[in-house]
């Protein structure tokens, strides 16, 4: 009937409309009788995709519940600041500190003398002081009186000889004497006149036991290069007396023709006498060309370096860890390190001069005059000891000059007595607190 109300025309057209229609309607009926093929594929479900659980955990993840532990470190110095290299060293560390822990203060008090130690450590817990550092032993030790009364305090205080602890109270010192080893190898090159200085506070296990790095090193240049090297210290009776170490700095060059000098005091008196001398110069505890910006390569052919933020850092560790039972001796080295805010990788000590580490600390101007094989075993001990494999305390004898401090119960051992073998480790607590003898061939200026 519908193909009567199109024209004839389209009736054949209509005739083809039908059989799509009626097949059309036979698929419809056979996918009907189909029931697996009719539930709508997987692609009907995009539930787990719309799912976001990798996005939304980060916020859980990014709170941060160390930086709420804050901390403030507190050290005392003995002397001032400006102008020194040992306290110099230990305020740059508690700056570097604070600038590494966005959570941690620094803050200090300068020339503090053993009787205003507690005075100013109590003064500072008071407002809000949690590690409190003595940075010599004379005037940190006073800080285990007031320990018990501040359980939840450390306190900390520089190794002389005194080993004392308590489970608050720690006790710290670097290995200064790996970097001063490398500082001898490359004074021993250097000698010309075959005379080396020491501008040296006073006898002390401290004292001595850094000497013996410098004089071991000097020893080992001297027998690769077959040189005869004397070393001659002489003592102020003090860290810092600038007037006494320019005296004695002038005594060494003038009347023992040194022509290398070097120091275990505080002040620049001794390398002011160097520069005017046209000697060169070998510095301690800190780069003092890059940092402080004493003299120049032409005078300082190489420094040590001693970063105590190391050491601040690990008892630092410890405290925001909440550790109620922190360690008490802490005598770390070159294998030991920190990551300053820059990025760098701080080792405890270190060879520097001109703000360059290693053997590119080593003067410009002396390079030329230090054979290679001396260059070369700079780099090898250095690279060892970062390593932790070779040590000069370790693989070196201690023969006794016969010159030293003698200590209750502990005489300085006769001249020539192999006291430790090569080969033969120390223990920390003999190195520290023991070691009270000049290796063999120093000469001790009366």
């Amino acid at each position: 009937m519908i193909s009567k109300l199109f024209p004839k025309k389209h009736r054949a057209l209509l005739r083809v409309i039908g059989l799509v229609v009626i097949t059309a309607l036979m698929v419809l009926g056979t996918t009907m009788c189909a029931p697996a093929a009719e539930e709508p594929p997987v692609v009907e479900e995009p539930l787990v995709v719309e799912e976001p659980p990798v996005v939304e955990e980060p916020p859980v993840v990014e709170e941060p519940p160390v930086v709420e532990e804050g901390a403030t470190l507190a050290i005392l110095h003995f002397s001032v600041i400006e102008g020194t290299t040992w306290s110099g060293a230990h305020d740059r560390a508690g700056k570097r500190i604070a600038e590494a822990y966005p959570n941690v203060d620094y803050v200090f008090r300068e020339e503090v003398g053993p009787d205003l130690t507690n005075p100013y450590a109590e003064e500072m817990i008071a407002d809000g002081a949690d590690i409190v550092i003595g940075n010599a032993e004379f005037m940190g030790m006073p800080l285990k009186d007031i320990a018990d009364k501040y359980p939840d305090v450390y306190f900390g205080s520089i190794i002389a000889s005194d080993l004392t602890t308590k489970q608050n109270f720690i006790r710290l010192f670097p290995r200064q004497y790996q970097a001063l080893y490398l500082e001898g190898l490359i004074a021993g090159a250097l000698t010309e006149t075959g005379n080396i200085g020491i501008v040296s506070a006073f006898p002390s296990v401290q004292v001595i036991r850094r000497q013996n790095g410098f004089i071991l090193g000097v020893q080992d240049a001297a027998a690769l290069l077959d040189k005869d090297v004397n070393i001659y210290v002489k003592y102020v009776g003090d860290w810092y007396l600038p007037t006494e170490e320019r005296d004695i700095a002038e005594t060494l060059i003038t009347q023992y023709d040194v022509d290398v000098l070097t120091q275990q005091t505080d002040s620049g008196s001794p390398l002011d006498v160097a520069t005017e001398q046209g000697i060169w110069f070998v510095g301690k505890d800190m780069d003092i060309v890059g940092f402080y910006g004493w003299s120049d390569t032409d005078t300082v052919a190489v420094s040590f370096d001693t970063r105590w933020e190391v050491l601040y850092n690990y008892m630092l560790s410890e405290f925001l860890a909440g550790e109620e039972n922190p360690t008490t001796v802490l005598y770390l080295g070159m294998e030991s390190f920190m990551v300053l805010a820059d990025g760098t990788e701080a080792p405890t000590v270190d060879i520097m001069n001109d703000n360059k580490v290693g053997v590119d600390a080593i003067s410009p101007a002396a390079l030329p005059l230090i054979p290679q094989e001396i260059v070369d075993l700079v780099k090898l001990r250095r690279n060892e000891m970062i390593a932790g494999v070779w040590d000069p305390f370790t693989e070196l004898a201690f023969v006794s000059n016969g010159t030293g401090l003698a200590l209750e119960g502990t005489p300085i051992p006769a001249a020539g007595t192999t006291v430790k073998a090569a080969g033969e480790t120390a223990t920390d607590e003999w190195l520290l607190s023991q070691f009270n003898f000049d290796v063999e061939g120093v000469t001790i200026l009366e």
